[in-house]
């Protein structure tokens, strides 16, 4: 929100990866008044186009601009298998770094970074940006009061339009480049239920389908327990033309009632209403993400988009630590936890340890993954 005093403090930060995501990276943290924006890319028709067009200087290598430039941060975006390399580098140089999701298509890796940045005392942030939609921090907010009662089970869905038909593979559609649909689309929806309810004591049931694609999944279904917590269903399918754009819901039934959230609205409905829930009475209730959601006061694309990089570029130039809920440590989680699924998949049998059960309420709860470090 706009408080009436502009900081003026700049943030010299380089946006890496051009591409779809990068270009709108860049131009929002171009458009940022504490940011000082530098490019890089590795194809030459970008940055020929982007530097006859634009003041910011743009670069085509990426070693060069860290050797060249003296960077506060950078804005990772490149295709998901250049992630770790780049991240390290500039965390050796004591760079804070934003990188896109998914973090790391190895969850070693991912969890090796997390460790670096916080032992240099470094911002590190994901960009999961669901977690910055009014609505699902609504469905975080309800989930933690306990109002629900015992959460039972949860359904955690995405579809899109991505790979409709046979066609040449791209960098997001083949394994060892992007990760396929488990990586770029049921990340979205895992990081929520990492965000509810930590990391997953078992998984079990997982299909990863080719529908289109020679190489790699178009949908992926799984099962996941938690200790003391829910089984949840997972199902998402970037080969549905049902569905405009990207569509990403969470629906939980718990003892006391249920709750709905997409990035529109979230819906909760009480048998009883709740203490803990004062703002909530008996039966259905609606909330919408446009009255969950502050007006943003650096506003570019959307408000969750806007909201992430914002977090992340005043940490930065604040320099208070992190303070985004989607760190590396987090991101490292829906990595693990995206490893559980193939690891399932590829021998057919339950991954991790039965869940433990009690009479008490589901909170979240840190799970083992010593059958990982034992493969």
């Amino acid at each position: 929100m706009t408080t009436g005093v502009i900081d003026t403090r700049r943030v010299r930060i380089a946006v890496v990866g051009l591409g779809k995501m990068g270009l709108s990276h860049f131009a929002m943290v171009n458009a940022h008044p504490n940011a000082d924006t530098i490019g890089c890319d590795g194809a030459g028709f970008m940055v020929d186009v982007l530097s006859k067009n634009i003041a910011a200087p743009i670069y085509r290598d990426y070693d060069k601009l860290l050797a060249e430039q003296e960077l506060d941060a950078v804005v990772i975006a490149t295709p998901s298998r250049f992630h770790a390399t780049m991240v390290r580098a500039a965390l050796d140089k004591g760079i804070h770094v934003f990188c896109e999701k998914p973090f790391c298509l190895d969850w070693q890796e991912s969890e090796a970074l997390a460790q670096l940045a916080e032992q240099k005392g470094l911002i590190n942030q994901v960009g999961y940006h669901y977690r910055h939609v009014g609505a699902f921090r609504e469905m975080k907010r309800i989930v933690q009061s306990g109002a629900l009662g015992r959460i039972t089970h949860v359904l955690a869905e995405a579809y899109g339009p991505v790979v409709l038909r046979p066609k040449n593979a791209t960098w997001r559609t083949q394994k060892t480049e992007g990760g396929g649909c488990l990586y770029d689309y049921a990340a979205h929806p895992i990081n929520l239920l990492n965000w509810f309810f930590g990391a997953p004591a078992q998984v079990s049931g997982s299909v990863m389908n080719s529908i289109f694609s020679e190489s790699i999944d178009d949908e992926v279904f799984s099962t996941l327990r938690w200790d003391d917590g829910p089984t949840a269903q997972l199902a998402v399918n970037w080969s549905d033309e049902s569905h405009r754009k990207m569509s990403t819901k969470i629906s939980m039934i718990g003892t006391n009632g249920r709750v709905y959230a997409d990035r529109q609205e979230c819906q909760l409905y009480l048998r009883k209403a709740d203490a803990t829930l004062p703002d909530y009475d008996q039966g259905w209730s609606v909330r919408y993400t446009t009255e969950l959601t502050e007006d943003a006061w650096f506003y570019l694309r959307g408000e969750e988009y806007s909201d992430q990089l914002d977090a992340f570029i005043s940490a930065v130039r604040d320099r208070k630590g992190n303070i985004s809920s989607n760190d590396f440590r987090s991101a490292a989680e829906t990595d693990r936890t995206m490893a559980m699924i193939i690891a399932n998949c590829a021998s057919g049998q339950s991954v991790g340890e039965p869940p433990k059960l009690s009479s008490s309420s589901p909170s979240r709860r840190k799970s083992g993954f010593g059958w990982l470090r034992q493969r």
